[in-house]
């Protein structure tokens, strides 16, 4: 048994596989005469399946991908399927107003393909357009006015990916889409307790109120079914025409005139105008495996390779997970990747990003050299541009892998929860606030004296810096993990923690995704950990001259493992709507 998956984990985990465990699985899931392997060392257990895996924030999209996968679509099929779902089962992040980033593993070709379909700043976007006369930032004009909306891209980068990857017709796609959005969705306490925290937000749109609240105002309960027959009519427009039917025609026109109307400037032709992108994917090694992530205008991917090629330089394993001295090597790579990540990074397509230096392990062992091991090194020291734009966390993840190796790794948002909170009149398409990715003020001065944000200063059609990280694994050119998370900033350290986990402690995939998370961006010079730590790990880490601050969770990963016995799954137990499952 052991020499049935010798190759596709880490060395940690197949010492794990000497004590297995084989029962029964559920037979909704697999044939009743194919067992699971499961460690009786693990606390938490991994979805099983044989054939097809999907992980995704929310049960209803993960049922709808899966279904797809059983129907011999590929990955990509229930990716875009999923992408789609999404935009009416989790309104506050699926969408088709933001934008985003997928990962493509072709396994026959064994290829990774990056697409952008990140947001565009709008023709008349000016670096300068979210600042008063007197040079200071105008609070909100970049997060609550029509002025934070980015010409969205999640229509053309799912379009894109399914007629260039997948196999299935468009039509039967978004059928379960529009299915849902026209009989309505059954509303999951998780559904109701966002809409009536963002009641104040939502309720600034008439469309958003009309949508997203019973006509006497009064907040959806659980249980509740919410129908969106607006955005059931949109879906069924880009079900008969493709990206066409949104960028341009009747859509378009509403889109436009919406966001014109709450006082911002895309116009029909900036839609009419905007397309994704091909990119090379970012490429690492660790430990023996090969990393891939998503390269700028994200800032993941270089940061995640940057960050493992500091941590090859210890044996991590040796230490003990969330040892003071691992978090302590943890945090001040971290702390370095970050500073780098505020001078460097941008669109490539306007600034020029220096991948090759930061994703390259000499640079990494020349940050090494910089580490005290036994002493924080203060943010102040450390002296690479500052002033980072804040990043909502409700953005979300989702992971496929088919029967045939294939996998896809896709992250998208509309920035803040509801985004803009805007809906387009007549379309039930929430409207994104990526706008306010971009650094509003390039130039400022901060508390340190330092410099910030050239690199993400807004242009015309430009996209906005981004931590999303969508990332796959391989071990010998063979897929091996795919994961990714929303998160704000937090996605970088997030999506690294997993990877590191599985790699240097042989974590099962469920194990490395439930354990506790820490996050250190280099400003604020604090650690954000999540409760969990012991008194005496926090104490260690207080006398090396950190400050920690216990905060709320961190990250929604949604993460596959393959092994020669199936595909294990995990959905984070962070968000309670969450599920993994296959075939």
């Amino acid at each position: 048994m052991l020499s049935a998956i010798k190759n596709k984990i880490p060395t940690q985990l197949k010492l794990a596989v000497l004590s297995l465990s084989i029962f029964s699985i559920s037979q909704t899931a697999i044939a009743a005469t194919t067992p699971a392997i499961y460690s009786q060392m693990a606390i938490h257990h991994p979805v099983w399946a044989k054939s097809g895996m999907v992980a995704t924030q929310e049960a209803l999209a993960t049922k709808i991908g899966v279904e797809i996968l059983k129907q011999g679509g590929n990955a990509v099929d229930a990716a875009v399927a999923v992408g789609y779902a999404l935009a009416v089962t989790l309104p506050r992040a699926g969408n088709l107003g933001g934008g985003g980033f997928m990962l493509v593993y072709l396994a026959e070709k064994q290829q990774v393909i990056a697409i952008d379909y990140r947001e565009k700043a709008p023709a008349d976007a000016s670096r300068d357009m979210y600042l008063d006369e007197n040079g200071e930032v105008t609070p909100n004009l970049s997060k609550f006015h029509g002025l934070a909306i980015g010409t969205p891209g999640t229509v053309m980068g799912l379009e894109h990916a399914r007629k260039t990857y997948g196999t299935l017709s468009r039509e039967q796609l978004l059928a379960p889409a529009i299915k849902l959005a026209k009989e309505g969705i059954t509303v999951t306490p998780d559904l109701a307790g966002s809409l009536a925290a963002l009641k104040d937000r939502l309720g600034k749109s008439e469309e958003a109120k009309n949508i997203f609240y019973k006509e006497d105002g009064v907040n959806y309960a659980p249980g509740d079914t919410l129908k969106q027959t607006d955005l059931a009519d949109t879906l069924t427009i880009i079900s008969e025409q493709g990206e066409k039917g949104f960028y341009e025609g009747k859509i378009a026109k509403a889109i436009a005139a919406s966001i014109q109307e709450a006082g911002g400037i895309v116009t029909e032709n900036d839609l009419k105008n905007y397309h994704s992108v091909d990119r090379k994917a970012i490429e690492g090694t660790y430990r023996g495996y090969q990393v891939f992530s998503m390269p700028p205008p994200s800032s993941g991917g270089v940061h995640i390779v940057q960050i493992l090629n500091m941590l090859e330089n210890y044996d991590i394993t040796a230490m003990g997970h969330n040892s003071a001295q691992h978090i302590h090597t943890l945090v001040e790579s971290m702390r370095r990747a970050y500073a780098d990540r505020s001078l460097h990074l941008g669109d490539s397509d306007f600034v020029k990003v220096p991948v090759k230096t930061l994703t390259s392990k000499a640079y990494a062992k020349q940050l090494v050299d910089t580490i005290d091991p036994d002493k924080a090194t203060p943010s102040k020291d450390i002296q690479p541009d500052a002033n980072l734009p804040y990043e909502s966390n409700q953005t979300t993840h989702f992971s496929v892998v088919d029967k045939w190796g294939n996998a896809v790794a896709n992250t998208y948002t509309l920035n803040y929860s509801y985004g803009s909170g805007i809906v387009a009149k007549g379309t039930g398409v929430l409207l994104n606030n990526e706008m306010d990715d971009f650094s509003a003020k390039p130039g400022h001065a901060n508390g340190y004296g330092l410099i910030g944000g050239e690199a993400n200063a807004i242009a015309p059609g430009k996209r906005p810096l981004s931590s999303m990280s969508p990332t796959v694994i391989l071990k010998d050119n063979e897929l091996f993990m795919v994961t990714g998370t929303p998160g704000g900033s937090r996605i970088i350290t997030t999506t690294l923690q997993v990877i590191s986990n599985v790699i240097d402690y042989g974590m099962n995939i469920a194990d490395a995704t439930s354990a506790t998370r820490i996050h250190h961006q280099w400003l604020p010079d604090y650690i954000r950990v999540e409760s969990g730590l012991s008194a005496d790990t926090v104490n260690i880490l207080e006398a090396k001259g950190h400050q920690l601050k216990v905060q709320e969770s961190m990250g929604s990963t949604q993460s596959i493992m393959t092994s020669e016995n199936g595909l294990y799954g995990a959905s984070d137990p962070r968000r309670p709507s969450s599920l993994s499952a296959g075939y």
